[in-house]
């Protein structure tokens, strides 16, 4: 992987603070704030892909030891061997106290920028398919990652306002929503403690800097990844009738998805099922054996997605069925990826904002509203939720921007999008303030 150059000014400037623990927050904020702006900038320039965060990894833990944390790294275990779990646990323990768990992650996208910024990123590199991919810190993880060194930072300087167990977590792929898995099967709870509480945030693409949105319950949606292969009988693309056209049958299967949703579905159940890539066949006059599809699917609720994925399988047959394929060449459809969905603790998440609220202004807090979209965070809470969870989100576009979208009805980038840019500075300031904010309540000393 080709790193863009300017990595290394991330340990440039970003001593622990030294201010005496009486100091105010936001004093502190703004004191780290220039040093956060350019590891910020330099690890937008110098992304890496999910799986191979060795660089970004390496400088999270070395500027959490400088902090004060004791710090483990290459925490995580996958299915695939030659993958390494770049992890990064970093613990400060503070006397008798509650442990309290705050994840960030660290992993960009395939895509290649086109924001035009100064420090945008121009890394290529190959993905684990063999192909060359341009990388983008897309999701904001760079904003994440530069929020988890000012946290700590700040959160080291006021021992005095908190009691307890801190355990800070730089999480790797995100984006292929198998990292948290990787840590968790990799003992993350035996090896460090099972925390009382796990907190985590994510820059908006639709909200304004300045403010923070939380979502109470149901708030991301689980995912999982389909891969259906119909199989056929090839032949010449002149002689249709002497086939078993897998082209035609991938046709067919596509628009049958839809009734899962019109038809299957209750409609207060939200699911999304979408086509994402369909391959097959390499030349106009010939028609291939097999076609390959791959869906993604978004639910709440596990019996909805059970069932989701039993009528996709079943709908596969059905079309192999009526085309006249033998059962032996039946359609393969199995599942990939997959994550559950991100279930915000109720009690800890107003809890939460009312502290927000406390450092921001209640004007600044906002309810927010469950998206389908996925995160791999919701795996700390465990299968039954009994550690309670939450993840807000941090407004990361400039106020006039959102304005002028409301007015104009221009849609903005939105994660993921080649275009997004979130504004730094005030970015920044909001999500430390937040989770400084919300560390502090659940850590502060009884009376």
């Amino acid at each position: 992987m080709r790193i863009a150059a300017g990595l290394w000014l991330l340990s440039c400037g970003l001593a622990p603070a030294a201010e005496a623990p009486s100091a105010g927050i936001d004093a502190l904020v703004d004191r780290e704030l220039p040093s956060l702006l350019t590891a910020y900038k330099a690890l937008h320039a110098a992304p890496e892909l999910s799986h191979h965060e060795a660089n970004t990894s390496a400088l999270l833990a070395r500027e959490l030891r400088a902090a004060g944390f004791d710090v483990t790294e290459r925490v995580g275990k996958y299915a695939r061997p030659e993958w390494v779990g770049y992890g990064v646990v970093a613990v400060l323990k503070n006397g008798p106290g509650p442990t309290v768990l705050v994840r960030e992650d660290m992993d960009a996208l395939p895509v290649e920028e086109k924001t035009g910024l100064p420090y945008a990123s121009s890394v290529h590199t190959r993905n684990d398919a063999g192909q060359d991919v341009g990388v983008m810190h897309a999701c904001g993880h760079d904003i994440h990652v530069a929020t988890l060194v000012g946290t700590a930072r700040v959160l080291a300087a006021v021992k005095d306002r908190w009691r307890g167990t801190l355990v800070l977590i730089g999480q790797p792929a995100e984006e292929t929503i198998d990292g948290a898995k990787a840590m968790l099967d990799d003992g993350l709870y035996t090896r460090f403690g099972r925390p009382d509480f796990a907190v985590s945030l994510h820059d908006s693409a639709q909200l304004e800097t300045g403010k923070v949105s939380w979502t109470p319950g149901f708030a991301s949606a689980s995912s999982t990844s389909v891969e259906v292969v119909m199989r056929g009988r090839g032949g010449h693309g002149s002689r249709p009738e002497d086939t078993k056209d897998p082209i035609v049958m991938a046709a067919e299967f596509v628009l049958a998805l839809q009734t899962i949703v019109s038809r299957e579905n209750r409609p207060f159940d939200p699911v999304v099922v979408s086509v994402g890539a369909i391959h097959g066949g390499a030349k106009a006059n010939i028609i291939p054996d097999e076609v390959t599809l791959l869906l993604t699917v978004r639910t709440y609720k596990e019996d909805v997605r059970t069932r989701v994925l039993a009528s996709i399988e079943r709908i596969a047959r059905g079309v192999a069925l009526a085309a006249g394929v033998p059962p032996e060449m039946a359609p393969r459809a199995t599942a990939l990826e997959y994550t559950p969905a991100l279930y915000n603790d109720p009690g800890l998440a107003r809890r939460l904002a009312t502290a927000f609220a406390a450092t921001l202004g209640k004007d600044n807090v906002i309810e927010g509203s469950p998206v389908m979209s996925s995160e791999d965070f919701g795996r700390f809470a465990l299968e039954d939720h009994s550690i309670p969870a939450v993840q807000f989100n941090v407004g990361a576009v400039d106020p006039a921007r959102v304005a002028e979208s409301t007015r104009t009805g221009t849609p903005l980038p939105s994660l993921h999008s080649s275009l997004f840019a979130p504004l730094p500075a005030p970015t920044l300031r909001t999500a430390i303030r937040a989770m400084t904010a919300g560390v502090l309540d659940l850590m502060k000393p009884r009376p």
